[in-house]
């Protein structure tokens, strides 16, 4: 990796730990190369905790934000999680390291297509992408233990409620800014 990205992403570490109690996400953080899933003129980027865009009006999230939304859902490496607009495929990839089976769901094609070139080419065997249907969610393979989704929603969806297992999590933003 270029030495000016290996630096950005411990002083991007460094940034994040105070905020983060679970430091097996920060763990997995250095692992995961963000700048695998951003388009090429913002690789340089990669490491600001910031969201950048990856095109199509969408935004890889920024970074402290992934850590917060996934430490929410207390995950145990025996969970099944489904990531709602996987977009470029960067939490899915994070997900992954920390859960049994990831399901990523986006509804731009050209996303899909890219992220399962990313996620293959990381060698991760327990995530499957696909392109998001008429239905919230992905329900053919549900129930989930953890739901995330990076998008706000103006109330909480109960189709995604619906695809939980009995004791699963839910995080996403609800409400307007």
């Amino acid at each position: 990796m270029d030495v000016n990205l290996e630096l950005a992403k411990k002083q991007l570490l460094q940034e994040i730990d105070a905020s983060i109690s679970d430091k097996s996400i920060l763990k997995v953080l250095s692992k995961v190369p963000r700048q695998m899933f951003v388009p090429l003129e913002q690789q340089h980027l990669s490491y600001e905790n910031a969201p950048l865009s990856i095109g199509d009006g969408q935004t890889i999230s920024q970074p402290l934000i992934v850590c917060i939304m996934i430490e929410l859902l207390e995950l145990k490496f025996t969970d099944k999680v489904l990531d709602v607009g996987s977009g470029s495929g960067y939490q899915t990839a994070v997900l992954a390291e920390l859960s049994n089976m990831v399901v990523g769901v986006e509804r731009i094609k050209r996303f899909v297509n890219s992220s399962k070139k990313s996620i293959a080419k990381l060698g991760y065997t327990n995530v499957e992408i696909y392109e998001a249907g008429e239905e919230l969610g992905y329900p053919d393979l549900a129930p989930y233990d953890a739901i995330i989704v990076g998008a706000a929603a103006p109330k909480l969806p109960l189709q995604l409620v619906e695809q939980l297992s009995p004791m699963g999590r839910l995080v996403i933003p609800v409400g307007d800014r």
